[in-house]
């Protein structure tokens, strides 16, 4: 018969369930709102799409695992290192996200008039292509061998003939794994890129923001806009950051000073932070972000409510790309001076009423003058 739950583990389940349902909920309305936003398939939207993608997977199926593993389920040791393994592949996949992300704001603002021309939606898809195939790469990586099972054979009875374990994730993935190869290698650095990015971003934007241009508004209103949207998503990247780097230092501490004491309400503190990252970012995109904000009350009304919803521009992204810069905003078109055929001139006065008289009879006055 099971034991009963303590209960600060109790509690534990319980907000991982909030958070379950919260997440599944919070990020299908945010791919269902570029599904029916024309104006949100641009490529920042493609990489926003696929991490909801990884952010639905956290809910509906990491939580669910991590639930089980908190229970002290029996399994297999590599059923058990499965389960871990699949957690690390979506968090990876939501750093190179987040990282695809801050690179594709970058070159909007680094390269707006060709922009376009060199992010297209082909090169966005194979992208998401490559981010998720490195994510597969880097948390699957335990499953080819860099994991705690030699460890445990070492341990006289930890471990039976059928490698049957007692699932938890510091006993069947290496510490040094997390710490050297997970955290050194593809957390922080691409974490550190992604902050010296979005540094570059804002003072680019401040730098154009802060050109006297008075008398033509459209760069003004570009970089205005490009800055409004580079702080709702450099705030998805604060948010990440802070939800994960608890655990991240917990792991370290395991590493470094194996007979320090970690009280399990932390464990469980650092590991609710994680998963519940998965559910705040389509609240960032609800109160930062009018198009989310739009199709969200949309689906509310009219699938939810079964109301009229608001308007929404259901017409293609089509974000206006600033001038040339190599042209002079300031100068006015010049209109085209048409030298005017003399045989023309006469029928050009008549036609805009000009009294002067025409050739023939200025010639027949002349001649009656002689006369």
């Amino acid at each position: 018969m099971p034991e009963a739950l303590a209960p600060s583990q109790a509690l534990y389940i319980g907000m991982e369930v909030v958070i379950a349902v919260a997440s599944v909920i919070g990020n299908v309305m945010v791919v269902w709102a570029v599904k029916i936003n024309k104006s949100l398939r641009d490529t920042t939207f493609c990489f926003i799409v696929s991490l909801a993608l990884a952010d639905i997977a956290v809910g509906a199926l990491v939580i669910p695992l991590a639930i089980t593993i908190s229970i002290g389920l029996q399994t297999h040791f590599y059923s058990c290192l499965l389960v871990a393994c699949t957690v690390l592949v979506l968090t990876q996949s939501s750093i190179l996200a987040l990282l695809a992300i801050a690179i594709d704001r970058y070159l909007r603002v680094k390269i707006p008039t060709s922009y376009k021309r060199l992010v297209t939606p082909r090169r966005a898809g194979v992208a998401v292509v490559v981010c998720w195939t490195v994510a597969f790469i880097v948390g699957l990586t335990p499953m080819l061998g860099w994991n705690n099972l030699w460890r445990l054979q070492q341990q006289n009875g930890s471990l039976d003939s059928d490698l049957v374990i007692t699932c938890q994730f510091e006993n069947v993935i290496s510490m040094d794994y997390m710490v050297y190869f997970n955290f050194f290698g593809w957390v922080l650095p691409p974490l550190v890129v992604m902050l010296l990015i979005y540094a570059e971003i804002f003072y680019m934007i401040h730098k154009q923001l802060n050109k006297k241009v008075n008398s033509h508004a459209d760069p003004n209103k570009y970089y205005n806009k490009e800055l409004k949207l580079a702080k709702s998503l450099a705030l998805v990247l604060f948010l990440f950051a802070i939800s994960w780097l608890p655990l991240h230092i917990l792991n370290c501490i395991t590493l470094f000073c194996p007979a320090c004491h970690k009280p399990m309400f932390l464990l469980y503190i650092a590991i609710l932070l994680t998963h519940g990252n998965s559910a705040v970012n389509p609240i960032v995109y609800a109160f930062r972000i009018k198009k989310f904000r739009t199709a969200f009350l949309k689906i509310w009304k009219q699938y939810v409510c079964c109301k009229e919803g608001p308007v929404i521009d259901t017409q293609p992204s089509e974000r206006k790309e600033i001038p040339d810069p190599h042209t002079d905003p300031l100068q006015p078109p010049q209109k085209e001076v048409m030298k005017q055929d003399p045989v023309q001139k006469p029928a050009l006065q008549a036609q805009n009423g000009d009294p002067s008289p025409t050739g023939k009879e200025s010639l027949h006055m002349l001649e009656q003058k002689k006369i």
